[in-house]
Order: C-alpha cells, then sequence, then structure tokens
C-alpha cells in the first residue's frame, strides 16, 4: 500500500477517534493524579474511571468500546508511522507550525501509546470476557499505569503520556479540514 493512502486512511479515522481519545487520556491522567498526588479518595476518582473505560455504556458494551478506541489508537499509530518516515533522510525544518508539532511529537509517543493501548484493552477484555480475576490480570493494568515504576515516577509516567496524546490530538485536530485556524482566504474571481 502506498503512503498516500495510509495518509487517507490516517485523515478518515482521525476526526472518529480524537474526541473519546482525549477524553481517555485528560480522564486517565486526572484519575492517577487525583489518587497519587491529591489523595482523593476512591468515591472522588471514580466518575474519571466511569469516563474513561466508558462504565456508562454497561458491562457488555464496555469492552467493546474499549477495544474499537484501541483499534482506533493503533490504527493512527500504525498510519502515522508509515507517514512519519521515521528512517529516511529529514528536510531541514523550515515553517514551524501544527503539522511539524505534530511530525515531530507523534513518533516519540508511539510505543508508549502502543503499550498502554495494548495492556489497557487486554486487561478489560480479560476481564470482561475471559473471566479473569483481578488479581489475574493486575499484569496488564500494571504495565497500562506504569505502576511497575514506583509510587513516585508512576503518575509522572501518566501524565507523560497522557499529555503526549492530548498534544498529538491538539496538532492533528488543527490540521482537520473543518477545523483551521488560519483565517479563510478571499476567492479571486479574475477572469
Amino acid at each position: 500500500m502506498n503512503p498516500a493512502r495510509f495518509r487517507q486512511i490516517h485523515r478518515q479515522i482521525a476526526p472518529i477517534v480524537f474526541i473519546p481519545l482525549f477524553l481517555s487520556a485528560i480522564t486517565g491522567i486526572a484519575y492517577s493524579l487525583g489518587k497519587s498526588w491529591f489523595h482523593l479518595p476512591r468515591e472522588a476518582t471514580h466518575i474519571f474511571m466511569v469516563i474513561h473505560e466508558a462504565e456508562y455504556l454497561g458491562k457488555y458494551l464496555e469492552p467493546i468500546y474499549i477495544l474499537l478506541l484501541a483499534i482506533g489508537l493503533l490504527s493512527m499509530i500504525v498510519t502515522g508511522l508509515t507517514m512519519a518516515r521515521l528512517f529516511s533522510k529529514k528536510p531541514k525544518i523550515t515553517k514551524w507550525n501544527h503539522r511539524t508539532m505534530h511530525r515531530m511529537v507523534a513518533p516519540i509517543f508511539f510505543l508508549p501509546l502502543l503499550v498502554s493501548a495494548t495492556t489497557g484493552v487486554a486487561y478489560r477484555i480479560s476481564r470482561s470476557w475471559l473471566g479473569m480475576s483481578r488479581s489475574e490480570a493486575d499484569i496488564f493494568l500494571v504495565i497500562h499505569e506504569g505502576k511497575y515504576l514506583g509510587a513516585i515516577f508512576q503518575p509522572i509516567y501518566v501524565l507523560f503520556v497522557g499529555l503526549g496524546l492530548v498534544g498529538i490530538i491538539i496538532t492533528g485536530v488543527t490540521m482537520i479540514r473543518w477545523v483551521s485556524l488560519k483565517p479563510k482566504q478571499p476567492i479571486n474571481s479574475e477572469n
């Protein structure tokens, strides 16, 4: 498949997934930092998990939503990496704009986002569809939340990955044609 086709797929998926991914990133950050840094009780942070995991959809639709969101993010990662040309000779940056920032930031975060998406969906599916207990599926959650980094670095990791996703989303959304930051150019009707 040629790079133009990957770009087209990337542009078609982006408007569908950017709001759910944005909500997932913000609520994941709020949940983790609320618990770790602000010592909020579970009752106060649970609302963030309800949104993060789409618990409001019910126990049957929640894992489907999580799976579709992960597939959307993985599709964005795969199509984005094909366009990034990580190992090709990079031209000099002559113009700083949202596209340049998007191209620079996205490759930095693809691996943490890939790990976060796959372990998050693995945890939810193993609990919901495979019937694993919380303790059996906990390894996925440990990786998803970066708990292996310890109490000090775990919330920093969540903040890093979450803000990286938010940055990618914001710079990406500005490139969607219906969200233009540039003023519209008048049509020149010279005959």
